[in-house]
């Protein structure tokens, strides 16, 4: 039985104008709930990781039995059937390497075999497309060789197979967010993907102690190597977004945090290079969700440099109190909860923190209630419960009200609005070759006889089909 429009559109309204920092007639609640929804729905972490198809029903699951505003299509996104096919490395797949039990794991590379070496920031910073296809992609695939070795059956299999799988994965994802809006009333949370040059990496490239020693000896090759990932991170987060303009793009946050680096790289190396393309969302008229993994309470007032309602703040490890003082006038809050409290703790002391949150960052709208992290097969199933029932029954505004899909105000600047200097990415800051493109027209062109018809034509057939070998390996940086 399908849920009715009407319930997807009162959800979707409440959503959107908590986002814009507004009181809407009650609390949303958007719980990130990954492995929870295998185990609600009596499957193994293996089922949702090895299998889309299973992890989109155990979502489906969730959404009809939880009165849930908003949810993500699926947020196992790894799917390890993909991963396997390209023959990563750094996973740990639930019932390969990993017990089926398990949900799947990130192994970081020894210091000494980082996928990129600690001479090799020129390169990356010269082409950062072809680093990623000649140097890193090699190093992260067991199947796939570098440029100038034997190349094998397998190899080239790998390539094959892995595309094809992103493409039908992805391609997956928009029917099952309709099923997610027609079958249970529940709205996609998020769309598009987007991580800080500088977490990137630490998280990909040279991992978390190579990058540490580089910020030692040659941290202005770090900051050339962030500033050559811009573009190309933008491009990823703007051509993934919500064409609408309605949900936030998710922004992973990783490494940023103390004490994971100091204040003043952070303010040097991690904030100059992300300001600039959070502010190019916000121009394009797209909110970012700061997903914000750890505790970066010391670098709220930094946040406070971005436009109004341009970002969604999530807050992890952080003081709720603290950000609600400091953000709380000009972006929504959400999370909160304790991951620990919804897993081990009692429903009373869940009611609690909720109480606290809503009392907190809630009392006057722009809050959305969620647990601290992304719940995993640990989090007891009545323990969210009891977070659900609380919230819908505490997280009631008596002066609040969900305006009319139509009437939402829309996310973004006004369309006449002048930009001070220095705001957003830099028209000349894109590398050569541009974003979304792997080899430039201009050099495929002087392969080719020449062109008696239309030039154009072949031209754009030729960057649409670049774009989707773009596609391919910044996905897998970023995504997988």
């Amino acid at each position: 039985m399908n849920a009715s429009p009407q319930l997807y559109d009162e959800r979707l309204s409440r959503y959107l104008t908590a986002m814009r920092n507004g009181k809407p007639d009650k609390i949303p609640i958007r719980p990130f709930v990954a492995e929870f929804t295998a185990k609600y729905a009596g499957m193994t972490c293996q089922d949702v990781a090895h299998d889309y198809h299973r992890a989109f029903e155990a979502v489906i699951r969730c959404g009809r039995d939880f009165d849930w505003d908003a949810m993500v299509a699926n947020m196992v996104w790894v799917w390890t059937g993909l991963t396997e096919a390209i023959g990563l490395d750094y996973y740990g797949v639930p019932g390969i390497h990993v017990p089926p039990t398990t949900g799947f794991q990130y192994r970081e590379p020894e210091e000494d075999q980082s996928f990129m070496r600690s001479d090799e920031y020129d390169e990356l910073i010269d082409d950062p497309t072809a680093f990623l296809y000649t140097k890193w992609l090699p190093r992260v695939s067991r199947r796939i060789t570098a440029p100038g070795e034997p190349s094998d059956y397998r190899s080239h299999l790998a390539l094959v197979k892995g595309s094809m799988a992103m493409l039908q994965y992805f391609s997956a994802l928009g029917p099952q967010c309709e099923r997610m809006k027609n079958e249970c009333g529940t709205v996609s949370a998020i769309a598009g993907i987007f991580k800080a040059p500088f977490d990137i990496i630490g998280d990909k490239l040279r991992g978390y102690l190579g990058l540490t020693m580089d910020m030692i000896e040659q941290p202005d090759k770090v900051l050339e190597a962030c500033e050559a990932l811009m573009p190309h991170l933008h491009h990823v987060g703007a051509t993934t977004a919500d064409p609408a303009g309605q949900v936030p793009i998710g922004f992973w946050m990783h490494r940023g945090c103390e004490p994971f680096v100091s204040r003043g790289q952070f303010e040097s190396h991690y904030w100059p290079t992300l300001k600039p393309i959070i502010e190019e969302f916000w121009k394009a008229g797209h909110q970012t969700l700061f997903y914000a993994e750890g505790d970066w309470t010391s670098h709220l007032s930094h946040f406070t440099e971005l436009p109004d309602q341009s970002v969604v703040y999530h807050v992890d490890r952080g003081d709720l109190e603290a950000a609600h003082r400091t953000l709380g006038h000009k972006f929504c809050l959400s999370g909160g909860i304790p991951n620990a409290v919804l897993s081990f703790g009692t429903p009373d002391e869940v009611r609690a923190h909720c109480k606290r949150a809503i009392d907190t960052a809630g009392r006057d709208g722009g809050y959305i209630m969620d647990a601290s992290a992304i719940m995993q097969d640990d989090t007891s199933i009545e323990n969210l419960r009891a977070l659900t029932d609380f919230a819908r029954d505490y997280g009631v505004y008596s002066d609040g009200r969900s305006e009319p899909l139509a009437e939402c105000p829309t996310i973004g600047p006004e369309p006449d609005t002048e930009f001070p200097p220095g705001y957003g990415m830099p028209e000349n800051g894109a590398s050569d070759p541009k974003p979304g493109i792997c080899i430039p027209w201009e050099e495929e062109e002087r392969e080719l006889p020449e062109i008696q018809g239309d030039r154009e034509l072949v031209r754009n057939v030729w960057e649409n089909n670049e774009a989707l070998g773009n596609m391919f390996i910044w996905q897998c940086l970023l995504s997988f």
